[in-house]
């Protein structure tokens, strides 16, 4: 019986039913396809041993005049600047106390210290540095007090705990002297998106400084009425309602010993068991609105307002750094102040002088590569006059603004200079600019516009491309070979040749029909350039972080997916590997075929195959394989071909038998196993193609079968 060749349409093909995609992939992982063939992705090992705080959620690489290589990486805790492996700390001091206004109480036995400190403005997970502190007594010396703190859980607006390293004994019974210092750092932001209840909830603007919170003062279970908190001062009136983490619940009654009584799992929010110290909100109560857990673009019956994850914005003026947390401030580093030195509000820099009008909120900032001018996207309006040095505060999602050219602090327009101000026309809220060669691509969660430098007087022009387009989130869309590409919240999109058009996608079903929406906001989009790969990794149902990546491979025009946990991209360029960032580590990508000196684990599987048009069942007895293990860093590099049959379509498989393809010589040509032997009946067959095995790289080509008709039943 003549041999039958294998020979595989590229890609992965999911959209349609396995049947009907007969000679192409229906599955794989950790696979790309190269030439119209599939081989294993490259590996990826860590860069360094060291770690940083958070979630990291985005990368920025540049290069100062000297040739120091830095990498600003931004967290929801913190913001780093890496350089030569270690993570310096740049995020900014929100506030700093004057001395004696930190006092501190210690429990015998306890390692938890409350904080006293009026007005103190923080949040839970919240930074803190404290400087002059005295012994209190005992255990608990100047040394163990005089350090960085993470902020344990907030009491209330002027009180909070944190842990120390040791407990406390029977002699700490000072408050640590009247010269303490507290250095609050930005408030942190969340990892997991929260959302909100009633018309127009999320926030926009964050919580209100000094909202009332205390904290539990028990565990709860779901269904428990009786709620003791440590004061309920404040949040004592008849439907008041609280927040106690997701859970809304509606005040109907108090008593003196701060037990109230509430109705569990008010306004649609699900009652669920909370545990004890959890830290209690007041949402919508008393005359005070200023005691309110609310945000900017809430209704007045919103009962409360959803938290967007912390994303940063980020980019080079020059050899220094401008970088924004969304929906917050504007900040810089100087470099000459070392990466030992924070970054500042821009308003407040000593690098430049002159501000006029420095946004004090945006959702996004960029430098133009081009003009070299600060825009800043979804901002503030300008200052009370010309001379105000910072913006109005008041945040417009769709405003954008821009500082002179060469001045990133000089931004009310004047005759002299270059700054001035564009309103989007389109949507209801700015959602991410891309930056390409020739103009900058401005997403609203509806329209599509391009802003381009055309000189004086205007600088800047804004023009409508597209509407009735989407976008998944603030930064899921990408420029790569003159185009722009992106996720849309059911299909991807790209930009090119001044058209905008739906990209045709084979695995739209694969990626949307298994999509965590509430956590969206965690997708993100990389370039593998060396591939001609646009990876967007995503959070799957059920998954509140990012465990998979679909790929658009712009010159193959195939896509693929898998599985991989990554929380940030950045392609090569400066450094010859593509970055990325996963389980508070630093990877480079593309760096043997390992996952960081474990196995990899990479399949391909092809659709089911047939005689004729299936109507006689099949014989499969051998297989030719046809493959390269060319690059392998094992000197035995090894895959498993798995053959299975099927009698139907809708049945499973029957029969299924594996073998392993391994190399044995590279010289004078490479030489790997040469035949495997089955023995298998059905109706149709698929093949799968397994590497598990360590230093293995493998490529697919087109492998031979023995099959032969085998009677109709």
């Amino acid at each position: 019986m003549p041999l039958t060749k294998l020979q595989f349409k590229p890609g992965i093909i999911s959209d349609i039913t396995a049947y009907t995609n007969e000679g192409g992939f229906v599955d794989g992982n950790l696979v790309r396809f190269r030439l119209g063939f599939p081989e294993k992705f490259g590996g990826w090992v860590k860069r360094t041993s060291n770690t940083y705080e958070g979630k990291a959620r985005r990368l920025h690489n540049w290069v100062a005049l000297d040739s120091s290589d830095y990498l600003g990486i931004g967290t929801h805790l913190k913001y780093y600047i890496e350089e030569g492996n270690t993570f310096n700390d740049i995020t900014p001091i929100r506030v700093t106390t004057s001395g004696g206004d930190v006092t501190f109480a210690a429990t015998n036995g306890s390692t938890t210290i409350t904080v006293t400190d009026s007005a103190h403005g923080a949040n839970q997970n919240d930074f803190v540095t404290f400087s002059g502190a005295a012994t209190l007594g005992g255990t608990i010396t100047a040394t163990v007090l005089n350090i960085e703190y993470q902020i344990v859980s907030i009491v209330s607006s002027n009180t909070y705990t944190i842990t120390s390293a040791v407990a406390a004994n029977g002699s700490d019974t000072g408050s640590g002297g009247g010269s303490i210092v507290g250095a609050y750092q930005l408030n942190t932001g969340t990892d997991t998106t929260v959302g909100g209840t009633g018309w127009g909830a999320g926030q926009f603007g964050g919580t209100t400084d000094g909202a009332l919170a205390t904290q539990l003062n028990e565990a709860l279970d779901d269904s428990e009425t009786a709620v003791d908190v440590d004061d309920e001062t404040g949040m004592n009136t008849a439907n008041d309602v609280i927040l106690v983490d997701n859970e809304l619940m509606l005040v109907s009654a108090t008593t003196d010993d701060n037990t109230m009584t509430v109705a569990r799992g008010h306004s649609g929010t699900d009652a669920v068991a909370h545990d004890d110290n959890t830290l209690v909100r007041l949402a919508v109560g008393n005359a005070l609105a200023t005691d309110d857990f609310v945000g900017w673009g809430s209704a007045a019956s919103v009962t409360v307002t959803g938290n967007q994850i912390r994303l940063w914005s980020h980019d080079n003026f020059g050899e220094d750094l401008i970088i924004n947390p969304i929906n917050s401030g504007i900040f810089y580093w100087d470099r000459t102040s070392g990466v030992s030195g924070r970054a500042v509000e821009l308003s407040a820099t000593s690098t430049f002088s002159g501000e006029t009008s420095v946004p004090q909120v945006a959702k996004q900032i960029i430098v133009s590569d081009q003009d070299r001018h600060v825009i800043a996207f979804g901002c503030d309006s300008f200052g009370a006059n010309s001379s105000a040095t910072q913006g109005d505060g008041v945040q417009d999602p769709l405003l954008i603004r821009f500082s002179s050219q060469e001045n990133p602090v000089q931004w009310f327009p004047t005759a002299t200079n270059t700054a001035g101000d564009l309103r989007l026309g389109g949507g209801s809220t700015f959602v991410q600019a891309v930056e390409t060669k020739q103009l900058i691509l401005v997403f609203t969660n509806r329209t599509l516009h391009a802003m381009k430098f055309i000189g004086p007087p205007f600088t800047f022009g804004l023009q409508e491309l597209s509407k009735n387009i989407t976008i998944m989130s603030p930064f899921s869309a990408v420029a790569a070979e003159d185009s722009v590409f992106w996720m849309g919240v059911d299909t991807f999109y790209v930009y090119s040749g001044g058209q905008t058009v739906q990209i045709p996608c084979t695995v739209k079903d694969k990626v949307f029909l298994d999509f965590n929406f509430e956590e969206k906001d965690k997708v993100h989009v990389g370039v593998n350039s060396e591939f001609s790969e646009i990876i967007w990794f995503y959070p799957t149902a059920g998954q509140t972080e990012v465990d998979a990546y679909v790929v658009f491979n712009y010159t193959e025009k195939v896509w693929y997916y898998g599985t991989l946990s990554r929380d940030a991209w950045l392609d090569r360029g400066i450094r010859n590997l593509p970055m990325a960032t996963g389980s508070s580590l630093l990877y480079n990508h593309e760096s043997g075929f390992d996952d960081d000196g474990s196995a990899m684990t990479s399949f391909i599987e092809s659709a089911p195959m047939d005689i004729a048009d299936g109507d006689k069942f099949l014989l499969l007895k051998q297989v030719i394989p046809d493959i390269t293990f060319n690059g392998s860093t094992s000197v035995n590099p090894e895959v498993a071909f798995t053959m299975k049959t099927k009698n139907n379509s809708g049945a499973n498989f029957n029969e299924t038998t594996q073998g392993t393809v391994s190399r044995s010589a590279t010289s004078p040509v490479e030489q790997f196993t040469e035949k495997l032997d089955f023995r298998l009946r059905g109706r149709s067959f698929s093949l799968r193609i397994d590497s598990t095995a360590l230093g293995t790289k493998y490529k697919l080509g087109s492998p031979r079968v023995d099959i032969r008709p085998d009677g109709r039943r």
